[in-house]
C-alpha cells in the first residue's frame, strides 16, 4: 500500500502490549500518523520477559477459534475482518491447540513489532510517560495494560478522583518437551477436535492420574507454600477467569477434576479407558520443544512448584523453562469513567484501550484497542466512527465495559455471549424451521451469524467513511 505524505498531527498510544500494537496499526491505516510510546527496556515491570512488543505475558492461547458457536472464537472472526494485526500475526504463528488458536510466542511479538516498526506512518518511541501526556497531545490512547506504571496510574486517580481497580492475575508454568515422559503421557485433544485440520486431533499432552493420585495431588497441592501478599494486596480479589490451581482446589477435592483437569473427551491408550483426572500440556513454541500446562497458573512457591507438579505422572523428571508466578493487574472503573468512545469524560482528549479498561484477555484486549484507533483516527480526519453494533462480539464488549456493568460492582470479563442482545421471538433468524424460539448451540450460532452480518455493515459503513 502506499501511503500519501502524513498531514495530520500524530495520535500518540502509550503502552506497546496487544491493544496499543493494533491501535497503532488501525490508525496507520487510515493514512494517520501514530506514535507509539513503550517503556521496554527503559523501565521493566513484573511480568515481562521482553521488550518485545505484544509480547505474551501468560499463556500463549487466544482460546478458541470457533465463530460459530464460541464468542471469542467470533471476535477473533471479527477481527480478521476488521484487517486486524494481532489476528494476522497469530495466525501466522499459529501452533497446534486443537480447536483453540495459540501460537509461538517470539515469533508473535516479532511479526508484531516487524510491521509497525516498517510502517511509514508509525514512529516507536522507547521512554516511559511518566505521569498524565503532555498538554500538547491533543489525541492520546493510553493502553499500558494491568501493568501500568506507578507515575500513571497515580495521575489517574488524581484526574478523576477514583481509586485504581485491581485483581491478581496468575502465570502457569511451561515445561520442557524432552523432559515429559511419553511412556505415561500422550498426544489428544478431547473428543479429538482439531482433527479436521490437517495433523490435528492430538495437539495436547496429557498426564493421567487414577482416583489415588488425584486425591494425593490435591493434598499435597493445598498443602503447598504459596506467595505471601503484602498487607495492601489481601483484599484484592482473583479474576475468576484465570484463578491459581491452588485456590481452585481449596474450594474442594473434585474442583479440578471438573475443571482444567476433567478427563472427558480423553482416552488413555495404556489402559484404553478414561483416567480419573488429566493434566494436559499445549504447545507453547513453533519448534514443540516447550509446553504449556493448561489451567496451572499458580502462586505456589518455586521450590513448592517443582515438588508437587512433579508429582503428575509423566512429570516425574519435568525441567521447567519458566515456573509459575503471579502479579497484581490495575484496571479503572470504566462504566463510570468512559464515554462510549472510550474516551475519558474527565479529560476528552484521553481514550482508553486494552485491559486497563477492564476487559479481559488478549482478544478482548486487541479488539478494544483496535476500536479505540478507528474511533481516534476519525475524529483526527474530521469523521466520526459509529462505534460497532451491540449484536456483534465487538460491540457487546464496548458497550458492556462503557455503561452495560454496574459500575459498583464493575470486574473483569472475558467476551461471552451473554452480553449479546437475543434475537427477537419475532425475527426469522430466532427460530427453527418448526417456529421454536432456537436454545443452546442453535442460538449461539445463529448470533454468530447475525454478528458477522452487522459487523461487515459496519466495516462497510467504515469504509464509506474513510473514503
Amino acid at each position: 500500500m502506499n501511503y500519501p505524505a502524513p498531514t495530520a498531527r500524530p495520535i500518540h498510544i502509550v503502552g506497546g502490549g496487544l491493544a496499543g500494537s493494533e491501535a497503532a496499526w488501525q490508525i496507520a491505516q487510515t493514512g494517520v500518523p501514530a506514535v507509539l510510546h513503550e517503556m521496554r527496556p527503559v523501565r521493566t515491570t513484573a511480568a515481562h520477559n521482553t521488550a518485545g512488543l505484544a509480547e505474551l505475558v501468560c499463556s500463549n492461547s487466544f482460546r478458541s477459534d470457533d465463530a460459530d458457536y464460541n464468542a471469542v472464537g467470533l471476535l477473533h472472526a471479527e477481527m480478521r475482518r476488521a484487517n486486524s494485526l494481532i489476528l494476522r500475526s497469530a495466525d501466522a504463528h499459529r501452533v497446534p491447540a486443537g480447536s483453540a488458536l495459540a501460537v509461538d510466542r517470539d515469533g508473535f511479538s516479532a511479526a508484531v513489532e516487524t510491521a509497525l516498526a516498517s510502517h511509514p506512518l508509525i514512529t516507536i518511541d522507547r521512554a516511559e510517560i511518566a505521569g498524565l501526556p503532555p498538554e500538547d497531545w491533543d489525541s492520546v490512547i493510553i493502553a499500558t495494560g494491568p501493568l501500568t506504571s506507578p507515575a500513571l496510574s497515580d495521575a489517574i486517580r488524581g484526574l478523576t478522583g477514583e481509586d485504581s481497580l485491581a485483581f491478581f492475575d496468575a502465570i502457569a508454568p511451561i515445561v520442557y518437551r524432552e523432559s515429559i515422559d511419553m511412556n505415561i503421557a500422550w498426544f489428544q485433544s478431547r473428543y479429538d477436535r482439531g482433527a479436521e485440520v490437517e495433523g490435528g486431533g492430538a495437539d495436547y499432552i496429557n498426564c493421567p492420574m487414577d482416583k489415588t493420585q488425584y486425591e494425593d495431588f490435591i493434598h499435597t497441592l493445598r498443602a503447598g507454600e504459596k506467595t505471601e501478599f503484602k498487607e495492601w494486596e489481601k483484599d484484592t480479589p482473583y479474576f475468576e477467569g484465570c484463578l491459581p490451581v491452588e485456590v481452585m482446589a481449596e474450594r474442594g477435592v473434585e474442583t479440578l477434576a471438573h475443571g482444567p483437569m476433567k478427563p472427558v473427551g480423553l482416552r488413555d491408550p495404556r489402559v484404553g479407558r478414561r483416567p480419573y483426572a488429566v493434566v494436559q500440556l499445549r504447545q507453547d513454541n513453533a519448534l514443540g520443544t516447550l509446553f504449556n500446562m493448561v489451567g496451572f497458573q499458580t502462586k505456589l512457591k518455586h521450590a513448592d512448584q517443582v515438588r508437587v507438579f512433579r508429582m503428575i505422572p509423566g512429570l516425574e523428571a519435568a525441567e521447567f523453562a519458566r515456573l509459575g508466578g503471579i502479579h497484581r493487574n490495575t484496571f479503572i472503573n470504566s462504566p463510570l469513567l468512559l464515554d462510549g468512545a472510550l474516551k475519558l469524560k474527565a479529560m476528552p482528549r484521553l481514550r482508553f484501550a486494552g485491559q486497563i479498561t477492564g476487559c479481559e484477555g488478549y482478544v478482548e484486549s486487541a479488539a478494544v484497542g483496535l476500536m479505540a484507533g478507528r474511533f481516534a483516527a476519525a475524529e483526527r480526519r474530521g469523521a466520526v466512527q459509529a462505534p460497532p453494533p451491540v449484536t456483534t462480539a465487538m460491540g457487546a464488549i464496548l458497550a458492556h465495559i462503557t455503561g452495560g456493568a454496574d459500575a459498583a460492582t464493575f470486574q473483569p470479563m472475558n467476551v461471552n455471549f451473554g452480553l449479546f442482545p437475543e434475537i427477537e421471538a419475532n425475527d426469522g433468524r430466532g427460530r427453527d424451521a418448526k417456529g421454536r424460539i432456537l436454545r443452546g448451540r442453535d442460538r449461539k450460532k445463529a448470533l454468530a451469524l447475525r454478528a458477522l452480518s452487522d459487523i461487515d455493515r459496519w466495516l462497510g459503513l467504515a469504509h464509506l467513511a474513510a473514503g
